[in-house]
Order: C-alpha cells, then sequence, then structure tokens
C-alpha cells in the first residue's frame, strides 16, 4: 500500500476494517430517561472547560437505550450532561458518557470526542417503573427511576431536549504522550421524529467509584423527570475553539 493508497483509503482504524463505517449516523426508536438535578456549583465550575460558560448548577443525567442506529448497531448508554452557554448559544456540555458497546465507543472518541468508557448501563420497564442502572465492573454506580408513562409531554417542551447543541471536550495524543489534539466540538442532531415524551416521578442514587467518578456531582434535589423516544440523525461536529493555538 503507497502513500497514495493510504491517504485515500484512511478514514479509521484498522484502516483495511474500520471499527465503523462512514456515516451518515441514524438512530431509530432511541429511548431516553433524563433525570435533571441541582447540584453544587462549585463541582460544575471546576470541570466545565472554557470558554463555555456554566448556565445553572443542574445536572441531566441520562440513561439511553439504542435498539437500532446505523453502523453501530445496538447497544445502551448513560451520560451525564450540563447546560452551558457558548457565545450566547445555550446547550449541553457531556461531561462523562459510558456504553456498552466496542464501535460506538470507538466512534465516539474519535469522530467526535465524546468522552466515553465500556461499562454496563440499562434501561427497562419494570413493571410500572422504568429503570436505568450503571455497572462499572461488579459495581453498581446509579440507578436511577421514574413512574412509566405518568404524564404526556407536549411536543413544545420535549422538542428542546434535541434542538439545542451539544458540545465536546475532544483530546487526541500525539506519540510522545503531549496532546496533539485539543478543541471545543460543537454537534447537532437533525432530522428529528418525536414519537413520544412523558414526565413523571423521578429519583437518582449515585455512588462513588474512582475511575467512574458520577458521585462527584451530589443530588441535592430532583428536578425533573422525563421519558422520551425519538428517531434522529446525529450530524458531524464543528470545531468551535482550538486550545493548542
Amino acid at each position: 500500500m503507497n502513500p497514495d493508497e493510504v491517504r485515500k483509503t484512511a478514514f479509521a482504524m484498522p484502516i483495511t476494517n474500520p471499527s465503523y463505517p462512514v456515516g451518515p449516523y441514524r438512530f431509530t426508536d432511541r429511548e431516553y430517561m433524563i433525570i435533571s438535578y441541582s447540584t453544587n456549583r462549585e463541582a460544575l465550575e471546576h470541570i466545565v472547560p472554557e470558554p463555555l460558560e456554566l448556565v445553572d448548577a443542574i445536572v441531566r443525567y441520562e440513561f439511553i437505550r439504542m435498539p437500532d442506529s446505523t453502523g453501530f448497531g445496538t447497544y445502551s448508554g448513560c451520560a451525564q450532561v450540563i447546560p452551558v452557554r457558548f457565545r450566547g448559544e445555550t446547550g449541553y456540555y457531556t461531561h462523562a458518557m459510558f456504553l456498552d458497546a466496542h464501535p460506538p465507543i470507538a466512534g465516539g472518541r474519535e469522530l467526535w470526542g465524546f468522552p466515553q468508557k465500556l461499562a454496563k448501563p440499562s434501561l427497562n420497564v419494570e413493571r410500572d417503573t422504568l429503570v436505568g442502572t450503571l455497572d462499572f465492573g461488579r459495581a453498581c454506580i446509579a440507578v436511577g427511576t421514574m413512574g412509566y408513562k405518568h404524564s404526556v409531554l407536549p411536543p413544545r417542551l420535549a422538542g428542546p431536549l434535541f434542538a439545542a447543541p451539544g458540545f465536546l471536550l475532544k483530546i487526541i495524543p500525539h506519540v510522545d504522550g503531549s496532546p496533539r489534539i485539543c478543541e471545543l466540538v460543537r454537534y447537532r442532531l437533525s432530522n428529528v421524529v418525536l414519537k413520544g415524551a412523558w414526565s413523571g416521578p423521578a429519583a437518582l442514587a449515585l455512588y462513588p467509584h474512582a475511575l467512574a467518578p458520577v458521585a462527584d456531582f451530589p443530588v441535592r434535589e430532583i428536578i425533573s423527570g422525563i421519558h422520551a423516544v425519538a428517531d434522529f440523525t446525529l450530524d458531524l461536529g464543528t470545531v468551535v475553539h482550538h486550545y493548542l493555538c
């Protein structure tokens, strides 16, 4: 394989058989349980990277089931997301994310910069309760529960969940261990089809873990519980700030 062939073929690793295909990346029947809660503002200020600005001392804890996604297959996820503002635009900064499958972990980290680790998240209905869990190894570090479809959430209230941009801190090291890429990435969702959204009573418990410190943002008060199902395309990102220039 000569240099021209390498340049023409290169997309992701391994070069002859990448872990994920070229997009677009369409998600069908992607299901969320989103529990928003208030926490310590100081803890959030410590980790939100400038030039992002913290909007409020709120965290959105998401349990996600992805039964049908282009190229990535079927998998589940869990994330801690923080409301932020960038140059007057309100969005969400993904602080931590956990998935149970390699292709979306590789693609998410390499393409967008999603801060994903391998774990065991789940989202299921148990009788009258929507239950989300996150296990890291043998340790259970998050449990969320919500009353199943108690109240319909109107589209005008559910739509903004998918309209705001997301922000990511993408870091890729050089071969000597120094940062080669360190940039703030903004991404959006497009062609959103909201199939249903509901609200209900919710609870969330977070447990300390050295390598998955979700409990660093303790739950002070539950603000809301939202259950939503939607189809959408996860668009590729745009670099909005370079940290190494």
